[in-house]
């Protein structure tokens, strides 16, 4: 008898739960109105068909990714349509299914294999929330695997090829931007220097060759591919790829409370009025990048890094001014490793609480969105906002269990470096 509780099980169900949603996915979109497939894979596919026939990919509106996912989705445009539309759907589910072979392979030495086995298969690979997003054509499942790549790399000090993947997932898109700072502290988790030391003796003990080395071969791939781009397709790239990100308006099945300012914001740009009042959604980069990029980092990388991944990340998205189902991803990629360190676990009665809590939370204010964007009912106030609120409130309260929790972990044990002065 197979045992079930092994990584090939894990991956044989994986699979074949993506296969059967990827089948249900071509019924459904040629049956129903209401089509399975996401509009986000509308959008890449007709950047790759523009990008076929010699022009940019940016002649597709609303292309607001790097012109890479449009080369690698090329195939889409082939020949039989039937048969190549998909290729992107099946390409994003293969991404699903590594990531689910690195979680459990990075958990085996923390856990054991079948502890890892249930933890990745609950949270990710036979997670119906991650399988449907991706076989619907999102290619967040292409990031999980990067994000546990990176993690991979980073633990196995593979310095040159850890900065290179982080550069290029930063490319890909600029959330893993984050892990930055939380893997740099973490390399000097066992050096420190004597607290009577001067400011030239403490930088100097900051100062090592794996950070050099992670850190240049980050900058050098992000600037290289971000030049390269540039050179092809211009300003466009630049735009859509990230200055969009510091004016856009997505206010459609936004959790987040900035909705309400954004549908405002958007409607006045659509009757071509200016606003009145200051864009004050655009201040919501100032705490998320100051939490999830340096005060979480600083604070507890050294104690788990794995595990301060995913209170960044959680941070990042609760408070980022746009906040989808699909951004949960994220943060699901990384909670297996978070929840071997978790009291939501030691604790039942609490996970429970926190996970109805969490869904209760998307349920409240998915009741209020279908009743504004599928009804036409004006229920902006009270009841969207207060939606958005109390799901802000929900995670707000997960993000402080996991950092009481990271802060009980004690600190790698470290080493005292004396650095001597250099004479100048």
């Amino acid at each position: 008898m197979p045992n079930l509780l092994s990584l090939p099980s894990l991956l044989l169900a994986s699979t074949i739960l993506r296969i059967i949603l990827l089948l249900y996915g071509l019924h459904q979109d040629a049956t129903s109105p209401l089509k399975y497939t996401d509009i986000d894979y509308l959008v890449f596919t007709d950047a790759s068909r523009f990008l076929a026939q010699g022009l940019s990919p940016y002649t597709r509106e609303t292309y607001r990714y790097t012109p890479l996912l449009a080369h690698l989705l090329l195939p889409t445009t082939w020949q039989p349509q039937w048969l190549w539309f998909s290729f992107g759907k099946v390409l994003f589910a293969l991404g699903d299914l590594l990531a689910t072979w690195g979680i459990v392979k990075l958990l085996e030495k923390r856990v054991g294999t079948k502890k890892a086995v249930i933890l990745a298969g609950l949270v990710w690979g036979l997670n119906p929330m991650v399988a449907t997003i991706s076989t619907r054509g999102s290619s967040e499942g292409l990031l999980g695997a990067m994000v546990v790549g990176l993690l991979w790399l980073v633990e196995s000090e593979q310095w040159v090829l850890a900065g290179a993947l982080l550069g290029w997932s930063v490319h890909w898109k600029i959330y893993p931007g984050i892990y930055g700072p939380a893997v740099v502290w973490w390399m000097g988790r066992k050096r420190v220097v004597r607290k009577e030391a001067g400011l030239v003796e403490r930088v100097l003990g900051f100062v090592m060759w794996e950070r050099v080395i992670f850190t240049a071969s980050a900058l050098a791939v992000f600037a290289g591919l971000n030049v390269w781009m540039y050179k092809v397709y211009g300003h466009p790239f630049l735009h859509e790829t990230y200055l969009h990100h510091l004016s856009r308006l997505d206010h459609r099945h936004n959790f987040s409370p900035y909705n309400i300012l954004l549908y405002l914001a958007s409607a006045s740009a659509s009757a071509g009025i200016s606003p009145d009042s200051f864009p004050w959604e655009r201040l919501a980069f100032f705490p998320q990048v100051l939490l999830s990029f340096l005060l979480l980092p600083l604070a507890y990388a050294k104690r788990s890094l794995p595990s301060t991944l995913f209170a960044q990340t959680f941070a990042f998205v609760t408070f980022n001014k746009v906040c989808t189902s699909q951004y949960f991803m994220w943060y699901l990629v990384l909670l297996p490793f978070y929840l071997t360190e978790s009291s939501f676990v030691t604790s039942p009665k609490k996970g429970v609480v926190a996970l109805l809590a969490w869904v209760l939370g998307q349920a409240v204010w998915l009741s209020q969105g279908y009743r504004l964007e599928f009804l036409g009912e004006a229920v902006f106030v009270p009841g969207l906002w207060l939606a958005s609120l109390l799901f802000l409130v929900v995670n707000t309260g997960i993000l402080g269990v996991v950092c009481s929790d990271l802060g009980r972990l004690p600190a790698e044990r470290v080493v005292e470096v004396k650095v001597e002065k250099k004479k100048l």
